[in-house]
């Protein structure tokens, strides 16, 4: 995007346009728009995550292979990955409302679709990909709509990094309880791998209904008008300084946002499935469920992280990443299902306090025009650990599974390295 194209659709808070004598909401009002719009990162989670617990299911009652089941869950990165990329552009150019409610619609007609998974499997490849692409348009508007509210003038009493935190938070919702009430629906409900589905289509409806009231924070700025506070402070994500940045403070850590919990809920319940004697799909749900639920629990702990370090929260999320991945290794190693819940709480909270970084780093690098843009990368690399169940199944046809695991335990660790190394070069 050009400059003066940018400059167009700069996000420009609504007093600054409309001069003196407007006049906004009442404050208890303003400040709640993030609110309405953070169900719509929680029905996104859910999408996401509802699949993930009926794998079991899927290989059970439709006779679809270990391999089938994990290569359906990685298609939907495929749809994520364009999803993101598109959708940030598209979010500064036409707003912020028009794409989420797009994106929200194509999430739900993705789950019409694997509704009718058993009676045509063939339907459930397009329904993930659908998936992913309404699910990656949906993150990247969403995150920057819901930062864009928990700022003045719509909230004035947010802290730095609040923003980051809430669309964590919503998310991590989204991936906890989509993934439990599937599961839970799947163990006991008739026609499982459809009315599993019912509950996202519930929860899309309310969230497009809350959303709806929420403001469009992308106006069209005076002509010509350049983003001034970008040029001036040198933080244009265009430019080579935040883009070495970005490479070095935030591109090592993405990755691991979805890598950790993915391998915590897609990979652990198959390879310790052994022991729960007909409670795999429960077992999953409840894997599922807790380490997003992790996430959401270390929430004040990354804000008091945050506080003391701009790199406290990396550290700490990475080296909770590498912990989970040894646990898991030992979970696998000797078939223990009560130690890979376990490693899916610590890798939980890995997955939670690197999500927690990754966005409050990307905020702070972004001018407004911009911010859906850098967001969308920030997911785009994030949502590549979601292929990390895929390559842990094709690396034990020759390694074992814990080897595997243990390696990935020591990659985090250097991912680690690399991020401090980088911080300490961002100081020169």
């Amino acid at each position: 995007m050009s400059t003066s194209s940018a400059a167009s659709r700069t996000a420009v808070p609504a007093d600054a346009r409309v001069g003196p004598s407007a006049r906004m909401p009442d404050e208890p009002f303003r400040s709640r728009h993030w609110l309405r719009a953070g169900w719509l990162m929680t029905a996104s989670g859910w999408s996401a995550n509802q699949f993930s617990a009926l794998l079991g299911a899927y290989r059970g009652d439709l006779g679809l292979t270990t391999a089938t089941t994990t290569a359906l869950f990685a298609v939907y990165v495929l749809g994520l990955i364009p999803g993101l990329l598109l959708g940030g552009p598209l979010a500064d150019r036409l707003g912020r409302r028009p794409v989420v409610f797009t994106a929200l619609g194509t999430a739900a007609l993705a789950t019409c679709l694997l509704m009718a998974g058993p009676a045509a499997a063939w339907l459930l490849w397009p329904g993930r990909f659908l998936t992913g692409l309404g699910a990656g348009a949906l993150l990247t508007a969403g995150s920057v709509w819901i930062k864009e509210l928990s700022s003045a003038p719509y909230d004035t009493t947010a802290a730095p990094g609040t923003a980051a935190r809430r669309s964590g938070l919503f998310l991590s919702a989204g991936f906890a309880s989509g993934g439990l009430a599937a599961a839970l629906i799947a163990q006991w409900a008739p026609a499982p791998m459809v009315t599993a589905y019912v509950p996202h289509l519930v929860l899309s409806a309310a969230a497009a209904v809350a959303a709806a009231r929420a403001p469009e924070t992308v106006r069209t700025a005076a002509p010509g008008r350049a983003p001034e506070a970008a040029a001036e402070t040198g933080r244009e994500p265009g430019g080579a300084g935040a883009r070495a940045a970005f490479r070095r403070l935030v591109a090592p850590l993405a990755p691991w946002v979805f890598a950790a919990p993915t391998i915590a809920f897609v990979t652990l319940p198959g390879l310790v499935g052994d022991r729960l004697d007909g409670w795999q799909t429960v077992y999953a749900g409840v894997a599922t469920a807790i380490t997003p639920g992790a996430g959401l629990l270390v929430a004040p702990l990354a804000r008091h992280l945050a506080a003391r370090h701009r790199l406290a929260t990396a550290v700490t999320g990475l080296a909770a990443v590498a912990a989970g991945l040894l646990a898991a290794a030992l979970a696998v190693a000797y078939t223990q299902p009560a130690v890979a819940l376990f490693a899916a709480v610590v890798l939980g909270g890995g997955y939670g306090l690197c999500v927690a970084y990754g966005l409050t780093e990307v905020a702070a690098l972004a001018p407004p025009h911009r911010l859906a843009r850098l967001t969308a990368r920030f997911w785009t690399l994030a949502y590549l650990g979601f292929f990390a169940p895929y390559g842990i199944t094709l690396l034990s046809a020759r390694f074992s599974p814990q080897t595997v695991l243990a390696a990935a335990a020591a990659l985090a660790v250097l991912t680690l390295g690399a991020v401090v190394r980088g911080a300490r070069r961002d100081r020169r």
